[in-house]
């Protein structure tokens, strides 16, 4: 039976248990949602220890382990949340992998390609079907009615969706694919009312971004950003925050940088 809807949204974070996918979780939890995670390790204790003590009751914080290029767990993800809490409001696809080894495009291996492109871009992709799906499906017969949206999607991209990197080209490939998958849902799911939105990172302070923190120091010492500081996760979850709070019931499609700046053009 499903239970009686809570008096909070529910928000689904794909790569949750750490980096930017943490960040989001926490700003989540602090906001008064409850927050189902899907992240491909075991299940981070000390991560879920917090959220839930931000989410002020341990009920309110799931994880469920694989990954999103899995497109079989879909569903079973999409079931975790509805047979807990009844509802679904927000999916975040955060979720996201570089190429292992950096290098060159003539060097590239489809390997290296399929990897990136199968978490970055097809999981995301499916799992947006299928969370669009059970929200038309779970939504009040008076959805039309009501101002905000029956539920929000927040792709995060990358600054890399428009910049080339050249030594890693799948990366970037995947990114612009994000950009063009939050149009494409985006146009398909606002007459059901379901809003999309794309968050942009420049140089976020992560895992993925630690073994070049050199090279970003002395980007940053030259100028690289008119903000001109490495990006916190909490910076791209502040973005997310926004989005997903239903303020902006007349957008959709919109893209949401987080890079200080860095993608502003100056002669």
């Amino acid at each position: 039976m499903t239970p009686t809807l809570l008096d909070r949204p529910v928000a689904l974070v794909t790569g949750g248990g750490r980096g930017i996918g943490l960040g989001i979780c926490r700003r989540l939890a602090a906001d008064g949602y409850a927050v189902g995670i899907l992240g491909r390790s075991g299940e981070p204790a000390a991560a879920l220890a917090e959220l839930r003590a931000l989410a002020g009751d341990g009920g309110l914080v799931r994880y469920v382990q694989g990954s999103v290029a899995d497109l079989a767990l879909h569903e079973a993800f999409l079931d975790d949340a509805v047979a807990a809490w009844g509802q679904l409001d927000v999916l975040v696809n955060n979720a996201g992998v570089a190429p292992e080894v950096r290098q060159d495009l003539l060097a590239a291996t489809p390997e290296s390609f399929d990897r990136v492109l199968g978490i970055n871009l097809r999981g995301p992709y499916f799992l947006t079907a299928a969370f669009a799906r059970r929200v038309i499906e779970l939504r009040p017969a008076d959805w039309q009615e009501r101002p905000a949206p029956v539920a929000t999607i927040v792709n995060v991209s990358s600054i890399s969706a428009e910049a080339p990197s050249l030594n890693r080209g799948d990366y970037c490939l995947s990114k612009a694919g994000v950009a063009m998958a939050t149009k494409l849902w985006a146009a398909r799911l606002g007459p059901e009312g379901i809003v999309v939105y794309e968050v942009r990172p420049g140089v976020i302070a992560t895992d993925m971004t630690a073994a070049v923190t050199a090279r970003y120091d002395a980007l940053f010492a030259a100028g690289l950003a008119p903000i001109n500081r490495w990006g916190q996760p909490a910076d791209v979850a502040a973005a997310v925050g926004l989005l997903a709070s239903g303020q902006t019931p007349y957008s959709t499609g919109e893209v949401f940088h987080v890079d200080g700046g860095q993608h502003i053009q100056v002669l």
